[in-house]
């Protein structure tokens, strides 16, 4: 009698087991599934919903994404420069590039907004140095006024010839600003 009301609790262990491990791989799946559909489905800036059996989830996607950078480099960026690095995007078919960056600290964030200094996007690979375009009308294509706390900035530089490609590591440089290694979107 004991030998069975052994046997019994280990087959009632094992599919549970066997049960929880088919739940966490299902789970997983879906979550996989949706993380697909989401980004091709998703547009920038827009709100989607996605409903799973039973939770509901809102996702916000951007214009760009987040640099991926350890949590030193977003600390040095921080308390050094005042600023986060939100990301370098592709943008205009790939003919430019957005660096956009949120303002933490304004008095040290100066730099990056100051209209004397040339910013500078460093291709790491081949090594090309890619300009902020100025246009006759329009001057820079880059916000310059003094920075304020909270708010988000971006610069354009011109990627004419399609030298930097998504994933590529490059290099910003203001002055003597430098936020290196960032991945291309």
């Amino acid at each position: 009698m004991r030998d069975q009301s052994i046997w019994a609790r280990k087959a009632a262990l094992g599919a549970g087991l066997l049960a929880c491990s088919i739940l966490v791989f299902a789970t997983a799946a879906q979550s996989n599934q949706e993380a697909a559909t989401a980004g091709k489905g998703a547009s920038a800036g827009k709100t989607q919903t996605q409903t799973s059996s039973s939770t509901r989830t809102s996702k916000v996607h951007h214009a760009y994404v987040k640099a991926e950078l350890t949590s030193t480099q977003k600390r040095y960026y921080g308390l050094i420069w005042g600023v986060e690095i939100l990301g370098v995007k592709l943008v205009s078919s790939g003919l430019m590039l957005r660096f956009s960056y949120r303002v933490l600290d304004a008095n040290k964030a100066k730099v990056l907004n100051d209209k004397k200094a040339t910013p500078l996007l460093i291709d790491q690979k081949s090594g090309a140095e890619l300009e902020v375009p100025t246009l006759e009308k329009v001057g820079q294509l880059r916000q310059s006024p003094p920075p304020e706390n909270g708010h988000e900035y971006w610069m354009v530089f011109s990627n004419k010839g399609e030298v930097v490609k998504p994933g590529s590591r490059v290099d910003i440089v203001i002055g003597n600003f430098r936020a290196k290694g960032l991945i291309v979107r």
